[in-house]
């Protein structure tokens, strides 16, 4: 998880130019559906948020096993998918095929989801062995969020500088983590919380930032964090802090955060004596019995 986790700013900078070289994903107007599972799936409301921020137009994020595609006029589905062999997104695609357009985003180019795709982002460069994601998901949302004008260029140094950057000890120790984002960081927030879940068997959670105070807050207490993610609602650090919890907004750029976070979250389960590399109950990629 180290070693993929540090990679980062350079898969990003590789993925930036390998998206302005293709042309592959859906052009702006289309109706778009993107779909993925665990990680994917909150990269791929990042990238739904993002795309209509940017007026390409209609982009609706799914659970794969929740996507409700056929109902829908959609023109394209796009698919995220480390491992090409997730057994809801690969069901997605047979339920689909010749319908309408479909791209993949790929890390294992070698899997089965080639020959059920009608293009393919290869982003095998930036494949992992740890069963916990970072620098995929990561590297596929530097890709996506380029290819709707959001410059990265900033994002790639402060990630430079925050994947080996030293935990403080009042993050190793603290007991419970809340992550808040807004627009296309509201899906970084629960891939953060995912990975301290993940790696760290701890108690997380993830909300849009202006839900937050509709209930979530009342789990804000001292030796917890709040972590927004991106500018603030006016007026939230001020009531977090009201609270005695750790209140930590950074004023970084959103992806640069999230790969912070994955440091963090190292230092976490390095501190509790787990192998992030092989957490508990989980595999690489969930392959079902028929």
């Amino acid at each position: 998880m180290e070693q993929e986790l540090v990679s980062q700013p350079e898969m990003w900078r590789r993925a930036v130019a390998q998206q302005k070289s293709e042309n592959l994903l859906p052009a702006p107007g289309l109706k778009v559906a993107v779909i993925g599972c665990g990680t994917s799936w909150f990269m791929a409301e990042a990238y739904a948020a993002a795309r209509e921020a940017a007026g390409q137009g209609i982009t609706d994020a799914f659970a794969a096993s929740e996507a409700r595609i056929t109902t829908r006029d959609y023109d394209v589905l796009v698919a995220i998918t480390r491992s090409g062999t997730t057994s809801e997104v690969l069901q997605v695609l047979d339920d689909l095929r010749g319908s309408l357009r479909t791209v993949g985003i790929i890390g294992d180019v070698s899997s089965p989801i080639m020959e059920k795709l009608d293009a393919v982002v290869e982003l095998s460069y930036a494949d992992e062995r740890s069963v916990v994601q970072t620098r995929f998901a990561t590297t596929a949302l530097a890709y996506l969020l380029s290819s709707v004008g959001i410059d990265l260029d900033e994002a790639i140094v402060q990630a430079g500088e925050l994947v080996n950057a030293q935990t403080p000890q009042q993050l190793i120790e603290a007991e419970q983590f809340t992550f808040l984002g807004r627009g296309f960081s509201v899906g970084l927030a629960h891939e953060a919380a995912l990975k301290m879940r993940e790696a760290v068997q701890g108690w997380t959670e993830a909300y849009p930032a202006m839900d937050y105070r509709h209930g979530p807050i009342a789990i804000a207490a001292p030796n917890r964090v709040t972590w927004m993610f991106g500018e603030e609602p006016e007026g939230l650090g001020a009531q977090v802090q009201r609270t005695g919890a750790i209140y930590i907004n950074n004023d970084r750029h959103p992806l640069a955060e999230l790969a912070y976070v994955h440091r963090v979250t190292l230092d976490r389960a390095r501190a509790r004596g787990m192998d992030p590399d092989s957490p508990r109950n989980l595999t690489r990629s969930v392959i079902l019995e028929d």
